[in-house]
């Protein structure tokens, strides 16, 4: 396996499980659903959010990208349906908790792995 993929992954968990400490509304049962969690959020922002983005472009166009906000927290809404032991109670928390999820791991991401591309 990459070193760089397991560096992102631990990254993305490391950021999961501090949302689910700041944010108020997002929790999580134990370890492991971190770890689920940050492996999905890889995935679905691999493949689903571009997907999802680019249907959604002359709406997003008009918004001046704020429609990407809701569609980021709509997706991480969405991994509270999928994964057992990942709970989100509203749209809201789930909207501000990937905000803080993203600001992390983009830091995190710029400290431990600085100018890989």
């Amino acid at each position: 396996m990459n070193m760089d993929f397991l560096l992102r992954w631990g990254i993305n968990s490391l950021a999961v499980l501090i949302v689910t400490h700041v944010v108020k509304g997002i929790e999580v049962t134990n370890t492991w659903v971190v770890l689920v969690v940050a492996i999905l959020i890889g995935i679905i922002n691999t493949f689903l959010r571009p997907l999802i983005i680019f249907i959604t472009l002359p709406l997003n166009i008009l918004t001046l990208g704020f429609l990407t906000f809701f569609i980021n927290g709509a997706l991480f809404y969405f991994l509270s349906w999928v994964v057992k032991g990942f709970h989100i109670t509203n749209f809201w928390s789930a909207f501000w908790g990937y905000i803080l999820f993203s600001i992390i791991s983009f830091l995190l991401n710029m400290l431990i792995l600085p100018f890989r591309f």
